[in-house]
C-alpha cells in the first residue's frame, strides 16, 4: 500500500477561530515538509479558484452557509517550485487544476512545460510533478472565462455540452503538452445528438432551440457546436521541456473523458473515498484496457484515493473528532445536518487507535491501493496535525 497526502488548505471557520491567509500557508508548508521527512509519496494540494464569500453576494451562491475561502491554492506552479525547493524526495501533484479557467488549456500546457522546464535543470532532479485536471469545482469560476452557454442551443444542452467543452480542453490540453502542433479546426468536433443527453424531453428542448435560433424546420439529427477555444496553427513552449518529470491524473470518472485522455497521454484517474467499491473495481478493469500503453501496464496505484484520517490513542476521541470535524464541514458546506451523512462519511474514514485503523485499511484496502491521507480536515492545530501525521507513519503505514 501507498501513501500519499492531501493538504486543503482550506480557510474556514473551526471553533470561532480563522486564521489569516498567512498562518494556512505557513501551516501547509510546515505540514508538507514534514510529510517529505516521514516518506510520503505525493503532496496532492487541493486547487481552487475565485472567492467564495465574495460569490455569496451573487444570485445562485453555491455554499451560501459556508465562512472564509474552500481552498487558498489558485496556482501548484508557483508552489510547487517553493516546496521543492524545501524539500528531498516528496513528488508535488494539483488535486485538481482547472483546465478552464486562467486562460483555458492552451496556457496552463504552456505554463506546465514553463515549469518542467526549471524544475529539470539540475540533472539529478528526479521528483516528478502530477498534474490532477479536470474542469473545476464551482461553475462561478468558469463563467469569467468564458465557459458558459454562447446562445440559447447551449444553454438548453448546457448539461450535457459542459462535459463536451471539458473533452475539447483535455484534447487540446494533452496534444499541447505532448508537443503537437495544431489548429483548432484539427480538435475533434463537439457533436449534439438525443444519444448524449439523459432523456427525450431534454433533446426536444434542445431541438426547439435549435429551430428557433436557426429557422429550421423538422428534427435535427446532429447539431455541431463552434469551438470555445479558435486559434490558428499553434506550437506551445519551451519545446525541450523535460517532460520525464510529469505526470498525469484526470479528474473525471466517465469513460468518454478516461478514452479521450489516453488515446493522447498517460493519464490515471482520480478517486475519491465516497465512491462505492464496485465503481472503484469497475474503473480499474476498464483502465486496463484504456491506459497509454506509454505508461506501461495499468496499477492500482494509477488511482489515488482521498481517505480521511482521525487517528488518536483514545478510540472514543477519535471518533469525537471524526464526527465534529464532518458535522462542522457539513454543515457550513449545505446549511444542514444530515445525521446519515455523517455516519457513512465516518465509516468511510479511517477512525482510531493506529491497531483499529491498521485492521480498518487491511478489510477495506486493497493490498496495492494508494490512499491520498486527509489529516487538516477541518483542523487548524497545526501542531495537532503533524502529531497525527507522525503517528500514522510511524505506528500504522510499517503494519500494511
Amino acid at each position: 500500500m501507498r501513501f500519499d497526502i492531501f493538504l486543503s488548505i482550506c480557510q474556514t471557520e473551526v471553533d470561532g477561530v480563522m486564521p489569516s491567509e498567512r498562518v494556512m500557508f505557513q501551516n501547509f508548508f510546515e505540514q508538507a515538509i514534514l510529510a517529505d521527512a516521514l516518506g510520503f509519496g505525493t503532496a496532492w494540494v487541493a486547487e481552487t479558484h475565485l472567492s467564495c464569500q465574495i460569490q455569496k453576494r451573487n444570485p445562485g451562491a453555491v455554499i451560501p452557509q459556508f465562512k472564509g475561502e474552500i481552498g487558498l491554492n489558485t496556482d501548484i506552479l508557483q508552489l510547487a517550485h517553493k516546496l521543492f525547493a524545501q524539500t528531498k524526495r516528496i513528488h508535488i501533484g494539483s488535486a485538481i487544476r482547472n483546465i478552464f479557467c486562467n486562460g483555458g488549456p492552451i496556457a496552463h500546457a504552456e505554463a506546465i512545460r514553463m515549469f518542467l522546464s526549471i524544475h529539470g535543470l539540475e540533472a539529478s532532479e528526479s521528483r516528478l510533478l502530477d498534474i490532477g485536471f479536470a474542469s473545476g469545482r464551482f461553475p462561478f469560476s468558469n463563467v469569467p472565462y468564458g465557459i458558459k452557454p454562447r446562445n440559447e442551443i447551449e444553454k438548453a444542452a448546457w448539461p450535457a455540452l459542459r462535459g463536451l467543452v471539458f473533452l475539447e480542453a483535455t484534447e487540446i490540453f494533452l496534444r499541447f503538452l505532448r508537443g503537437d502542433v495544431f489548429a483548432s479546426k484539427d480538435v475533434r468536433p463537439k457533436l449534439l445528438s438525443r444519444r448524449v443527453f439523459r432523456s427525450d424531453e431534454d433533446w426536444a428542448k434542445v431541438a426547439e432551440a435549435w429551430r428557433l435560433q436557426t429557422g429550421a424546420r423538422g428534427e435535427p439529427d446532429v447539431i455541431e457546436v463552434p469551438s470555445f477555444w479558435v486559434f490558428d496553427e499553434v506550437g506551445v513552449i519551451p519545446f525541450e521541456a523535460p517532460m520525464h518529470l510529469l505526470k498525469l491524473t484526470l479528474g473525471a470518472h466517465d469513460e468518454a473523458s478516461q478514452r479521450l485522455a489516453n488515446e493522447i497521454l498517460p493519464c490515471g484517474v482520480f478517486n475519491l473515498s465516497i465512491t462505492p467499491g464496485p465503481v472503484i473495481e469497475e474503473t480499474h478493469e476498464r483502465m486496463k484496457k484504456l491506459f497509454h500503453k506509454d505508461g506501461g501496464p495499468w496499477t492500482r496505484a494509477h488511482m489515488p484515493r482521498t481517505v480521511l484520517v482521525f487517528i488518536d490513542n483514545n478510540t472514543a476521541q477519535a471518533h469525537a473528532n471524526a464526527e465534529k470535524a464532518l458535522s462542522n464541514y457539513w454543515r457550513a458546506v449545505e446549511g444542514t445536518l444530515d445525521p446519515a451523512k455523517i455516519a457513512q462519511a465516518v465509516n468511510n474514514a479511517l477512525v482510531g487507535t493506529p491497531e483499529e485503523i491498521i485492521a480498518q485499511a487491511k478489510a477495506r484496502f486493497h493490498p496495492e491501493d494508494r490512499l491520498m491521507l486527509w489529516f487538516d480536515f477541518n483542523n487548524h492545530d497545526s501542531t495537532a496535525v503533524c502529531a497525527k501525521m507522525r503517528k500514522f507513519m510511524e505506528k500504522v503505514a510499517p503494519q500494511i
